[in-house]
């Protein structure tokens, strides 16, 4: 069962209200409960228009595009990034979570981060003191997220939201850091994302971004498209039965921004102390930036 913020999709459950830690929230669509504040601006108008991989959509359109593509991949997705990556993607979310250095008692909001692999590790790390909302678009990857937590054992300390990265239902400065990896390139509105990560971090907050960029180094970036564009597609279809699915994420890779792009659009959005290291020669990076 998922609760969402924003237009639910097929299957969910529209509910009020909200369950306490470690449950699901729901805040009813268009609303944040108690958060006046908020800027809840129109929906995108049918004329503009995103990146969808390669193609050119709608800009309402995306997030039910993206959404399709993470409900039929959800179940298989972490076996996926292993075989993907040959497991280094544990390697690099390790770095991401030695970078941010959380702290006990810390509010983190993780977004898509719907599998729950950095919060969990954000539990680990500060010995279950960290306090952790998972917001990610798709309910089914909030479902195996949750699963996995109690297969875990951990039946508090993280709260599943179904919400959209562009439109958090969070408080104003109501989180110490923010972290969101591998999800940044789904969003439409990289610009609003960013506006709003800043938004809900307090002063002194951090933010973390673990993302795929841009090959740095000569023949490994050759290498790279090749493994690209025909294994990771063939490798998804086999396991997953989606090759589509995957051809999209790797199209998106490359439509993403790269490395100082991406810095530069966090500066815009108003992070100061903005910084980049690059991952296994620029396949993936870590942004980092502070709100003052």
């Amino acid at each position: 069962m998922a609760l969402c913020f924003g237009p639910p999709a097929p299957g969910d459950i529209d509910l009020p209200g909200r369950i306490p830690s470690g449950g699901w929230r729901n805040w009813p669509t268009g609303q944040r409960l108690g958060y006046g504040a908020a800027d809840m601006s129109a929906p995108k108008q049918p004329n503009e228009t995103a990146d969808f991989g390669f193609r050119r959509v709608d800009a309402a359109d995306k997030p039910g595009l993206v959404r399709d593509v993470f409900d039929s991949v959800a179940e298989r997705y972490d076996l996926m990034n292993d075989l993907m990556s040959g497991g280094v993607h544990r390697l690099w979310k390790a770095a991401l979570i030695d970078w941010l250095a959380p702290r006990r008692e810390w509010h983190v909001l993780d977004v898509a981060g719907g599998t729950g692999d950095i919060a969990l590790r954000l539990l680990e790390r500060t010995g279950g003191k960290v306090r952790v909302t998972v917001c990610d678009l798709t309910a089914k990857m909030l479902q195996v997220g949750r699963d996995r937590a109690i297969d875990q054992g951990r039946l508090g300390g993280i709260d599943w939201v179904c919400g959209d990265g562009e439109r958090l239902p969070i408080a104003d400065g109501a989180c110490d850091a923010y972290t969101i990896a591998f999800g940044l390139r789904n969003i439409t509105d990289i610009d609003r994302a960013l506006s709003e990560a800043r938004r809900v971090l307090r002063p002194g907050g951090r933010f973390m971004c673990l993302e795929f960029s841009r090959v740095v180094l000569p023949v490994l970036d050759r290498l790279y498209d090749l493994y690209s564009f025909h294994v990771l597609p063939a490798l998804g279809d086999m396991v997953t039965g989606d090759r589509a699915a995957y051809a999209y994420l790797v199209e998106s890779i490359r439509r993403f921004p790269a490395q100082r792009e991406l810095a530069d659009l966090m500066g815009s959005a108003g992070f100061e102390q903005v910084k980049f290291r690059n991952l296994a020669g620029g396949i993936a990076a870590i942004h980092a930036g502070w709100r003052l």
